[in-house]
């Protein structure tokens, strides 16, 4: 198998080849992700949930009920792979000239930003955002169900962390810490949920200044919900979560909760020495088992 970056020849030659080389490559990778969209159920879910959203259409001149059945497959392709293209905002169709996006969406040349622009706007508008958000959770479920099951002595272990990506707006925003950056930004929270495997489970989008211990029950109960899946007994995560009385609501909602911290995290009572109150409490402790 020849790799795109093996040499195929000279000059020219060479360049000319080996952009056509990779641009084939890179058609035949998206059209496995189609295959695999389709394989898996994946555009089917997609589109049963796109006709639930629209008894949610606005009274206005929204143009979703009366798109056809083609073109919601196109657009709903379209949004699904913009990244497999290099595309990671629908922006860039401004100036994106490739013919990936339309061999992917079985057009002879892909969508404008406009058109795509104002499809996601209207969905957007159509409380799109939630119902197509638990159409994947109940597809994911599915495709890792036999993944993620164990036996009843062994609950599988479900991860959940949370991430914070920068946004840049011209309007004040939340912001919060973003850890990449080490810098307090404006910026969107995500939560994620992944299985024993790794496999991505659910996403969910919050304010920039949305607290883990917050956002981490809504997030179970969602996907319990939309999947259809038993209570997620077995939880694991990072140090964010380490609060009392958020432990003390999961424990009592029969969940075991399992913190991941580092190896050096705490060497000993100087790790806390700026918790006065737990340094005094520890100080008092001591006090009395040597009385």
């Amino acid at each position: 198998m020849v790799s795109v970056d093996q040499p195929l020849g000279r000059g020219k030659n060479h360049q000319l080849t080996s952009s056509i080389e990779r641009r084939w490559l890179s058609g035949a990778g998206g059209l496995l992700l189609l295959a695999a969209a389709m394989e898996t159920g994946l555009l089917p879910a997609l589109e049963t949930a796109f006709s639930s959203c629209l008894p949610h259409v606005p009274p206005d001149h929204s143009r979703l009920p009366h798109l056809s059945a083609w073109s919601r497959r196109r657009l709903l392709l379209t949004l699904l792979f913009l990244g497999v293209v290099g595309v990671h905002r629908p922006w860039q169709l401004r100036g994106y000239t490739g013919e990936g996006l339309a061999l992917l969406t079985e057009r002879p040349r892909a969508y404008g930003y406009g058109h795509t622009e104002r499809f996601l706007s209207h969905l957007a508008q159509a409380n799109g955002a939630t119902i197509l958000t638990d159409a994947l959770a109940t597809w994911t479920a599915h495709l890792w169900a036999k993944v993620s099951l164990d036996s009843a002595d062994h609950p599988p272990r479900f991860y959940i962390d949370g991430h914070r990506k920068p946004v840049y707006s011209d309007k004040m925003i939340p912001r919060g810490l973003v850890g990449r950056l080490s810098t307090v930004l404006g910026c969107r929270a995500l939560v994620l949920l992944h299985d024993e495997q790794g496999h991505p489970l659910l996403v969910l989008t919050h304010r920039g200044d949305q607290h883990l211990t917050n956002a981490l029950p809504p997030l179970l109960a969602r996907y319990e919900q939309a999947s259809g899946a038993p209570t997620l007994q077995r939880i694991i995560v990072d140090r964010e979560g380490l609060a009392a009385e958020f432990l003390a609501r999961l424990k009592s909602a029969g969940r075991t909760v399992v913190s991941v911290l580092r190896t050096d995290q705490y060497t000993g009572l100087d790790s806390f020495a700026s918790a006065g109150c737990l340094c005094a409490f520890a100080d008092r402790l001591a006090w009395r088992r040597a009385a």
